[in-house]
């Protein structure tokens, strides 16, 4: 069952799940998300995914923590301006398995994507 967005602050952060996150987010954020656009959100997606690059190499743990969940929010944003479910995307294409090989440890040849 999905916490609502005003519950998340009495759990754990170990307790969030993605569902939860993409409803807090658009619960916070949505009217800002919406004007912006998807353009918009992809941009600031994109520096954040900078900022997390630059964490992963010279960040303290402190720093790469912060990192993670602005990249997560951010992709929880352009979900919910695009009207994406990620637990229903993430379901679809990983519920059963890598898509390349169908085996929930890859099998896949080391040159390919997976």
């Amino acid at each position: 069952m999905t916490k609502s967005p005003s519950d998340l602050c009495s759990y754990g952060p170990s307790n969030v799940s993605l569902a939860d996150l993409q409803a807090l987010i658009r619960k916070m954020y949505f009217e800002k998300d919406q004007a912006r656009g998807i353009e918009g959100t992809f941009l600031w997606l994109m520096e954040e995914i900078g900022e997390l690059a630059t964490a992963l190499r010279s960040g303290t743990q402190q720093e790469r923590l912060e990192e993670f969940a602005d990249v997560l929010a951010w992709l929880a944003t352009i979900a919910n301006v695009a009207g994406v479910d990620l637990s229903e995307a993430i379901a679809h294409k990983y519920g059963h398995g890598c898509p390349g090989c169908s085996q929930y440890v890859c099998r896949c040849p080391d040159s390919e994507k997976p």
